[in-house]
């Protein structure tokens, strides 16, 4: 299937691994010129490399904090005037510190803040005028299950995914007539580093090993399975897609059952 995405050009955030990589290559094999960045120079650069090495894509590497305005200007600006225009924006970044309400503490709560939700509001607000001039445009949020099913002992993420969840939802409403579709990608969960980090920690906090927490998890996923970054990726490649024309403003599961709810 052609998904209409060849000389489409796109933004990925978070993209030198996981979830924002596998992304950011989908996008790239759909024949997308691709955007990236993260803060780590070294893997971002490596990443870039490799994606457009496989698929042939042009592909460039971006170094930025999308919680920090200028960076988050400086990344709309150069994929603008490199590109030639935006089309799409895949936003993320990296999931903040796990652990139980009371032992978050204010610095934490501010940090989330600027990471998970300003990116967002910041990089949608620039990204706009840009998608405007194309004549629309994809917005993508990468969220996580937990904006429909709280994950004990991510009090930060459940929070702030969930305001980003609304944001878009906002937003999906506002821009609709712009031809600017705005949705959400919500991974269960997904075999990175981020899934390894909290079972690490999951693990350590009972006093078990990693292997069983793991096990425990898979057991309650229908599929019986931890996803893929690929299939992660195939996802926001739909929704960035010509297919996707008639979505907006919905929250996509990627996520093999997990969640019980029926919306």
């Amino acid at each position: 299937m052609d998904l209409g995405l060849k000389g489409k050009c796109a933004i990925v955030c978070a993209a030198s691994k996981g979830l924002g990589r596998a992304s950011a290559l989908a996008l790239a094999r759909e024949g997308a010129s691709i955007v990236m960045c993260a803060r780590r120079a070294d893997a971002l650069e490596q990443a870039a490399r490799e994606i457009g090495a496989e698929t042939g894509a042009t592909v460039l590497a971006v170094p930025a904090d999308v919680g920090v305005q200028a960076d988050a200007d400086r990344l709309i600006r150069t994929a603008a005037d490199s590109l030639g225009g935006i089309d799409v924006l895949v936003t993320n970044t990296g999931g903040p510190p796990s652990g139980p309400f009371e032992g978050i503490r204010d610095a934490d709560w501010y940090a989330a803040i600027e990471s998970l939700l300003m990116s967002v509001v910041r990089l949608s607000r620039e990204v706009i005028p840009h998608m405007r001039a194309r004549g629309g445009g994809r917005i993508i949020h990468i969220t996580s299950i937990s904006v429909k099913q709280p994950v004990q002992g991510l009090v930060l993420s459940n929070a702030l995914r969930a305001a980003v969840t609304g944001l878009s939802k906002t937003l999906s409403n506002e821009l609709a007539s712009d031809r600017i579709l705005v949705n959400c990608v919500a991974p269960g969960y997904t075999a990175t580093d981020r899934v390894v980090e909290l079972t690490a920690a999951a693990a350590q906090r009972e006093g078990i090993a990693p292997e069983i927490v793991q096990k425990r998890t898979e057991e309650k996923i229908p599929m019986r399975r931890m996803g893929t970054p690929d299939e992660f990726g195939a996802a926001v490649a739909f929704l960035a897609s010509d297919r996707a024309s008639y979505l907006t403003g919905v929250t996509l599961q990627v996520d093999g059952g997990y969640v019980a709810g029926l919306l």
